[in-house]
């Protein structure tokens, strides 16, 4: 999920092929990309409003028809932050793709995740194709990934990681270092970067917490919990927004000091 710059949440559906969004003030959704075109199965992962260059970016995955097994092509979409007019769509190289989610950097560049093949590409400002930034081993469930402090963290949701990738002198980046956390975190999906910490919706325990890092370790401090599959959270000012896939909300709760 995102907020854009006039509070209107942005709601992508991993079982509809819509991205919906949510005026301010409002306690219904309305669909606002319609992307049932692309072929039966189609939906959305990652959302996130970038107020810089107007656009909404998106993941939309769409299954391959008649392939056994299920295999799905994912891409890149871009879309206008007000009217919804395509921008830019991308598709991922490889046969079995997973476009996951995006931050974007302290170089106004777009950082892509793809889970299903431990890639981050980056989109450059102005251009229309990604490059690839980094391939490693460990970064196969590569989901949630954001700028904390100019420095770039990621986590992994199929193994329960958090990851800081380091950056040499050349620009290039290097082998990612494992951050402990001090407290398990299962299923670590969507994550962003506010007030000095990290908010990270972690599925698989139904929790959304915040992490603290000094070093190469994590203190974990749950927010809540108690959540069915919580996948995206959003820090908007003094609000911390968070999804949960298991009801089909969008919730809210005061952000953490």
């Amino acid at each position: 999920m995102a907020v854009g710059p006039d509070g209107t949440l942005y709601v992508g559906s991993a079982s509809t092929p819509y991205v919906y969004t949510v005026k301010k003030g409002a306690t219904t959704a309305a669909p606002f990309i319609d992307a049932s075109a692309a072929g039966p199965g189609t939906f959305f992962f990652g959302v996130l409003a970038d107020a810089a260059t107007h656009t909404l970016w998106t993941c939309q995955l769409t299954p391959v028809a008649g392939a056994t097994p299920v295999r799905r092509t994912t891409a890149l979409r871009g879309f206008d932050l007000k009217s919804g007019a395509p921008k830019l769509s991308w598709t991922l190289p490889g046969d079995n793709s997973t476009c996951n989610d995006f931050t974007v950097g302290p170089d106004k560049a777009l950082y892509i995740t793809d889970t299903a093949n431990q890639k981050i590409y980056r989109l450059a400002p102005g251009a229309q194709v990604p490059e690839l930034y980094l391939d490693h081993r460990s970064l196969l469930g590569i989901d949630g990934i954001a700028f904390l402090d100019g420095t770039l963290y990621v986590n992994n949701v199929f193994f329960n990681k958090l990851y800081r990738v380091p950056v040499g002198a050349d620009g290039k980046p290097g082998t990612p270092v494992d951050i402990w956390m001090d407290a398990p975190v299962h299923g670590p999906d969507g994550m962003r970067a506010a007030n000095g910490k990290l908010f990270v919706a972690a599925n698989g325990s139904g929790e959304i917490s915040s992490l603290t890092i000094t070093g190469d370790t994590a203190h974990v401090t749950v927010i809540k919990d108690g959540l069915k599959t919580p996948t995206g959270v959003e820090p908007a000012g003094d609000t911390l927004w968070f999804t949960e896939r298991g009801t089909g909300k969008v919730w809210s709760v005061p952000m953490p000091e």
